[in-house]
């Protein structure tokens, strides 16, 4: 392993190296999660898309016959009562839990009354502020090139980092666009102490999405890339795909919610997550696809990320700086 780079995140989550995983919904399982983990980032296992608190359950002990570091599990607020898989991982001695989307509030409060760690996904200063005070132990903080739901203003990470590292005490990690060492060197040069990714472990062989979504990530360009549902308030960034380019079109004509509702539904996102259909459907990309073109181990992701990360501090001193 290369050497650890250790920062406030690091050093709260038990880990190597500042990396951690994003939730992605359908994807991240119990092998993905580990593998991160095992690597020395944090990985996190999606409770979105599973079926119920058991089979959160079976999840997170699968995960920890597979790795002894720490992971995490990841909760969206809102589209579900969240607070039957929150105790379930909660009993099950999960002591790190992300929480995205909705008021986390009371489930931080929860998290900390079990000695649990959290972790916030917040677009902004604004939201940073609001999770630092509901007792959120760090932020992660998405920018405009991000894959899946970002912010609704197209604020880059590259100028939203920097004011939400002002805005708050607590770590914050960088999210969108980063799937290098250089990401994670830039982020760090910023003022976070760590980078949160989606797309990039997506396109590795332990995440659970077909083979055709990865291969289309890794074969990608930035301008492959669109964003949809921003008429519906909750934008969120997709590969290009004919399905992608109608939800699009639909906006623009003033559609009806409900059939747009329809078009962005968890089957259609099936399709290509699941089924490798990457015409009728859509799937989750951020512009950071355009700086990768292969489907490595999930490990080998975060080995070459540190490595890269040490190697371009070792050019910086040679600039002197």
């Amino acid at each position: 392993m290369p050497p650890a780079l250790s920062t406030r995140v690091t050093r709260l989550l038990g880990i190597r190296y500042p990396i951690v995983q994003g939730g992605l919904a359908r994807v991240a399982g119990a092998e993905l999660a580990a593998a991160v983990s095992e690597a020395g980032g944090l990985g996190q296992i999606a409770s979105a898309g599973l079926d119920g608190p058991a089979a959160l359950r079976a999840e997170i002990r699968r995960c920890r016959a597979l790795t002894t570091r720490p992971f995490a599990v990841n909760f969206p607020i809102g589209r579900q009562d969240i607070r039957p898989g929150l105790e379930t991982a909660l009993e099950e001695g999960v002591r790190i839990i992300a929480l995205t989307a909705g008021n986390p509030a009371p489930y931080i409060a929860r998290c900390r009354e079990a000695g649990a760690k959290t972790l916030v996904l917040t677009a902004g200063p604004e939201l940073a502020r609001k999770a630092e005070a509901a007792g959120a132990d760090m932020v992660a903080t998405v920018g405009y090139e991000g894959g899946g739901h970002i912010g609704r203003g197209d604020e880059t990470t590259l100028v939203m980092v920097p004011r939400v590292v002002a805005a708050v005490s607590i770590p914050v990690l960088a999210s969108g666009g980063i799937a290098t060492g250089a990401g994670l060197l830039a982020a760090l040069a910023l003022g976070a102490e760590g980078v949160e990714m989606g797309t990039r472990f997506v396109a590795t062989r332990e995440a659970r999405a077909h083979a055709g979504y990865k291969q289309a990530l890794a074969g990608a360009a930035p301008a492959d890339t669109m964003i949809i549902k921003r008429t519906l308030g909750m934008p969120g960034r997709v590969l290009r795909s004919r399905h992608a380019e109608a939800i699009v079109a639909a906006e623009e004509a003033g559609a009806p919610r409900d059939d747009l509702v329809a078009m962005i539904s968890g089957a259609m996102n099936a399709r290509g997550t699941d089924d490798g259909d990457m015409d009728d459907s859509y799937v989750w990309a951020g512009q950071c696809v355009g700086l990768f073109d292969d489907v490595p181990p999930a490990g080998e992701v975060v080995r070459r990320m540190a490595e890269e990360a040490l190697a371009g501090m070792a050019r910086l001193r040679q600039m002197g700086l």
